[in-house]
């Protein structure tokens, strides 16, 4: 691990350590599972859950969460990811392209797996991908995502342990993928982390999941702070009564689809209109399709004529400029630079304001780099993204009941204020992997010819 490693590393840390102490008592204790009798069978009253969240933009390029998972019970770190559904977590089946070393890998027991006739088996294969041959078959599953890279394995459905904010413990046995097979063709690694937390509105994702079960409301959120580090809740305990910027969501999208907008430099109409934006936790930057972003390239370009700016390469982004002095934080350079903001057009006074902190950093070089990037050059085609860069400092929340996305300008480092009734101890830069399906599990030609040799029948441990 070379110096700038440690740095990230230790900073990262830090920051995780201060947030749980900020957030003592609101949390599940990631290490322990609850006591056995206050499970899902017995009667729950609805609640929240809130996981503390670790990460940044910059350098360490994903937020993450941890969740215990399995029997016996065993912490995992996963990928926070509004682009897509499905969570799932490297396994020992044993597997091809883990990151993971073989003892941190979920252990595969074969009274888990799912079977063919299990309703969300259907919900993970997409119209003419293979099907199985029997009902009682194992569900295989692969997920590829828009930056190429996926995961081939096979549905399980195990324990889950969580503490509510209402007190309640409770240990679902909730579906997800165990993943053996990983695909990273890019030139940049993946997280470091041991899987995917999908966080769609789909049927097979956590929140869809615990909300069939009544545990939870249709609602969830994340609270990703500028500094490193905040918070994801699902259920709507946190979501404030007033203050919300509310903005229906695109009815006829599988993901968090905005409605048209229109782009805005300075408070003044850019020209640029009717674009539809996929929120997603999953990105680290934001993406712009091709003609839009070289229009945003254009006006910020001649927004910093003037200023004591200079165009330099740096390793981190494509577009970066450095000062007279090397830069330390993007408030050295706030005023040189102007903010941007999407104007939702059918949607009265909805504004997402992206001022110069949602959509620049700092690199290690003491440069500014631009953190939105042409997306069609990376292959999402016609796709835009709004990724962590700009969902930062902002209460995001996700209301599938009503059909809705909301925002609120917060500190992402402190939790709302909840009542607790019970109180426990919780324990790449560019190329990080886009979150955002290719569609939801399309079936291509690809992975057509990779399930013919690539699906494994598993048994497990007994």
């Amino acid at each position: 691990m070379d110096t700038m490693e440690k740095k990230a590393t230790l900073s990262v840390t830090m920051v995780f350590m201060i947030l749980f102490a900020t957030f003592q008592g609101c949390f599940p204790d990631a290490s322990q599972p609850p006591n056995k009798g206050n499970s899902i069978q017995s009667a729950v009253a609805r609640g929240s859950l809130v996981f503390p969240v670790a990460g940044n933009v910059y350098p360490l390029g994903y937020y993450s969460v941890s969740l215990t998972i399995g029997n016996p019970p065993k912490v995992f770190e996963f990928d926070i990811d509004t682009g897509s559904d499905l969570t799932w977590v490297q396994c020992d089946a044993p597997c091809t392209g883990c990151t993971k070393p073989k003892e941190s890998l979920y252990k595969l027991q074969k009274q888990v797996l799912v079977q063919c006739k299990h309703p969300s088996c259907e919900a993970v294969h997409s119209p003419g991908s293979p099907h199985c041959e029997t009902p009682t078959d194992q569900c295989d599953f692969e997920v590829e995502y828009v930056d190429h890279g996926s995961a081939l394995g096979v549905l399980v459905a195990d324990n889950i342990f969580l503490s509510l904010t209402n007190g309640s413990k409770i240990s679902p046995r909730l579906i997800f993928g165990c993943a053996y097979d990983l695909k990273n063709p890019g030139p940049y690694p993946p997280p470091s982390t041991d899987g995917v937390l999908g966080l769609g509105s789909g049927k097979v994702s956590i929140l869809s999941q615990l909300h069939s079960m009544d545990i939870t409301r249709n609602v969830m959120g994340h609270c990703l702070s500028g500094g490193g580090g905040g918070y994801v809740f699902l259920g709507d305990d946190l979501v404030p009564s007033s203050g919300v910027v509310w903005m229906p969501m695109s009815s006829d999208a599988k993901h968090y689809l905005s409605i048209p907008a229109e782009l805005l430099l300075g408070g003044k109409s850019t020209g640029i209109k009717n674009l539809k934006i996929v929120f997603d936790s999953g990105s680290s930057y934001t993406y712009f399709s091709s003609q839009i972003y070289e229009g945003v390239l254009k006006l910020l370009r001649k927004d910093v004529i003037g200023k004591p700016l200079n165009v330099v390469n740096d390793p981190a982004l494509p577009i970066c400029w450095k000062g007279r002095e090397r830069f330390k934080l993007v408030s050295d350079v706030k005023n040189y630079f102007s903010t941007l903001a999407l104007s939702f057009t059918h949607s009265k006074n909805a504004q997402l304001q992206l001022p110069p902190e949602a959509y620049l950093i700092v690199t290690e070089n003491g440069n500014v780099c631009l953190g939105i990037l042409n997306g069609t050059e990376v292959g999402l085609k016609n796709f835009n993204i709004i990724g962590d860069i700009s969902l930062q400092n902002k209460m995001v929340i996700y209301d599938n009941e009503k059909n809705q996305i909301g925002w609120i300008s917060t500190n992402c480092d402190r939790l709302p204020k909840l009542d607790c009734n019970y109180n426990e101890d919780v324990l790449q830069p560019y190329a990080a992997s886009f979150g955002i399906l290719e569609e939801h599990f399309p079936a291509t030609e690809a992975s057509e010819k990779r399930n013919k040799f690539s699906k494994r029948k598993l048994q497990g441990k007994e």
